[in-house]
């Protein structure tokens, strides 16, 4: 216990350093979405060859989660106490930053099997940096306010995937507003040759940082009553239907994103009446991973320890700034604002689900996967800009249903907690698999627009899981009824 303090006197460095990887994560993921249409059109591809991108990229983070449960069974413990966490993230990096260099030679030979697999590595590195980083950014402070600090870091992703699709079709239009719409798939080696190199610098940064190496991990004394004794978290059905959660909630929130670029090309018309141009469409891919953004900072708001009308005040204060941050890094690229201006009515939509959930992870996860159902249904419905924002919308309905699916599934496991969340951290494979799966139902049977009724087949078992979900746990003993939880996305 005498580290403590030392923590506490270093946290904010450390915290700071800790963040940027949250940053990269978001950057990445997002930017994938303005890759997408490019490749496609330069390249000649399929709807689903396309959502390959998604697929490598994700999948590479259970690649990389059963590499690491492999190491460990080997080495006979957790490897990251062998190696050290922030060892872990310093590795991790440098395995990213390796993923990076492939887009050169891919780039130039316009390579689409050699740039997939570049991404692969990447995420690989991403895999590593995340089963590092979620921990340590509860254990370097005050354990009281390491919710606070989930919720910080999950705002720090969501600015990179804000800004990501803007600087990346900056980089390859040749334009911040898209005008000189000189699409080239050379361009894209530039801004990931760039993100290597930040790589390599925040690896340094991390092994010479004060964040700790080591951290307290869950003992056998540490198993809660309701554990049971049982033998292995896969015995807990809470956490295998929740893994199924994590795999189809990843699943909807990727797909959705990388199918709507493709939807807009197809269904939008430009100011000459030209199909919706690929260079306008970063904007609007900003925009549903800004919805995140907003959701996720309106879900931070109860692990700042505020009540009453302090709470009721920045409860509707809170998603507004996070949405002037959208409008305002888009105004700094040059892109027409105005159109987005109706978006802060569908805000109000998210504000009153995050009022009656009331902090209950299975009622939010409940509500917010009707309210994503209602989007998406209205998308595949409705035409022109009314189907845009119905489709980003959905993720202000996916914003805060990672920790609520994290929370109901390892609740109750005891001393197979971080066993559990290996299981889970496995499972963000669906972004990709779910993405060339709506990719399928687009080309061969449904078309782009009824297409994203993959997704709302993923947010009914959600639904479904939220229901069932509470009903183990009150089994066991769980209430969360007077219980408020928060945490960053993935």
């Amino acid at each position: 216990m005498h580290a403590q303090p030392q923590m506490q006197r270093t946290k904010t460095s450390a915290f700071l350093t800790l963040v940027s990887v949250f940053f990269f994560w978001g950057f990445v993921a997002a930017s994938n979405d303005i890759l997408i249409p490019v490749f496609k059109e330069k390249l000649h591809l399929e709807q689903w060859q396309s959502q390959m991108i998604s697929f490598c990229f994700y999948v590479a983070y259970t690649i990389g989660a059963i590499i690491y449960t492999i190491g460990s069974k080997i080495t006979k413990g957790d490897l990251l106490n062998s190696i050290g966490y922030k060892n872990g993230i310093a590795l991790g990096l440098t395995i990213s930053a390796a993923g990076t260099l492939l887009f050169y030679p891919a780039a130039n030979n316009a390579s689409f099997p050699l740039m997939l697999t570049g991404l692969f590595i990447v995420g690989l590195g991403f895999s590593l940096q995340q089963t590092a980083a979620n921990p340590l950014a509860i254990v370097i402070g005050d354990p009281k306010t390491g919710a606070q600090r989930l919720s910080m870091t999950g705002g720090v992703n969501n600015f990179g995937t804000t800004i990501g699709p803007l600087i990346v079709s900056y980089a390859i239009f040749g334009d911040l507003d898209g005008s000189a719409a000189v699409a080239s798939i050379e361009s894209v080696k530039t801004p990931y040759l760039v993100l290597g190199v930040a790589f390599l610098l925040a690896a340094i940064l991390f092994k010479f940082s004060s964040l700790p190496n080591k951290i307290p991990t869950v003992s056998e004394t540490s198993e809660s009553s309701s554990s049971g004794g049982r033998k292995s978290a896969l015995s807990y059905p809470q956490l295998w239907l929740g893994m199924i959660g994590i795999f189809v909630y990843v699943g909807v929130e990727v797909s959705t994103a990388s199918n709507m670029p493709d939807f807009m090309k197809q269904h939008l018309t430009g100011a000459n009446g030209e199909p919706f141009p690929t260079e306008k469409i970063a904007p609007f891919v900003s925009l549903y991973w800004a919805s995140l953004m907003i959701g996720r900072w309106t879900g931070a708001v109860g692990a700042f320890g505020v009540e009453g009308l302090t709470k009721k005040v920045l409860n509707f204060l809170m998603p507004y700034i996070a949405f002037s941050v959208f409008l305002l890094v888009n105004l700094i690229a040059k892109h027409e604002v105005s159109q987005f201006y109706i978006y802060s009515l569908v805000i109000i939509v998210m504000i009153i689900g995050d009022l009656l959930s009331k902090g209950n992870p299975a009622r939010q996860l409940l509500i917010f996967s009707l309210m994503g159902i209602t989007a998406l249904v209205i998308g595949m419905l409705s035409s022109g800009m009314v189907s845009v924002f119905a489709f980003a919308s959905v993720g202000l309905f996916c914003s805060t249903l990672w920790p609520c699916i994290f929370t109901l599934a390892v609740s109750g496991l005891g001393k197979h907690t971080n066993e559990g969340s290996g299981y889970l951290i496995m499972m963000i494979m669906g972004g990709g698999i779910i993405s060339v799966l709506q990719g399928i139902l687009a080309d061969s049977f449904l078309g782009i627009q009824y297409s994203f009724i993959a997704g709302v087949a993923c947010f009914a078992y959600l639904a479904f899981y939220a229901i069932r979900s509470k009903k183990i746990l009150q089994a066991q003993g769980i209430d969360f009824d007077s219980v408020t939880t928060t945490g960053a996305g993935h």
